[in-house]
């Protein structure tokens, strides 16, 4: 596996990383606040007209707009990635129950059900009562 290339990464997909990357320094926060605080120094410079105000203003709902998309995209392939991360483990641990692998596919009201199934089995376990085998996913032991 360590001799295997990796796939050839979209121009989106690269560009987002490496957005993502950068975004998320103490640097860039640092940048962001000078960029601000030089804004409103140079207030008085310009009368704070309403050009002035419109420059930040476009600045940063053009730079939140963008990136709300990056940041989405990273974290919907984090998320896939643990996923299969957790899939594989599933897979891998004798008796582990295979049916759970794609939870996330699973609606909203199923999913609840399966959550509260685990918290009983918590409660019971954390009381001292053994929980027993977990049920299957159609409800029988």
């Amino acid at each position: 596996m360590a001799n295997q290339q990796s796939p050839r990464r979209s121009l989106f997909t690269r560009l987002s990383q490496a957005t993502s990357h950068w975004a998320g320094k103490p640097q860039t926060f640092f940048v962001a606040l000078s960029v601000i605080v030089l804004w409103a120094a140079s207030g008085p410079i310009f009368g704070f007209n309403d050009t002035w105000q419109l420059v930040i203003n476009t600045s940063t709902t053009i730079i939140t707009f963008l990136m709300v998309f990056i940041i989405q995209n990273s974290q919907n392939r984090d998320t896939a990635a643990m996923q299969i991360k957790l899939d594989e483990l599933i897979v891998r641990l004798e008796g582990a129950r295979e049916e759970l692998m794609d939870l996330e596919e699973l609606d909203e009201d199923k999913i609840e059900a399966i959550r509260k199934e685990f918290e009983a089995r918590a409660g019971k376990a954390r009381s001292g009562v053994d929980p027993g085998p977990p049920p299957t996913m159609d409800g029988s032991s």
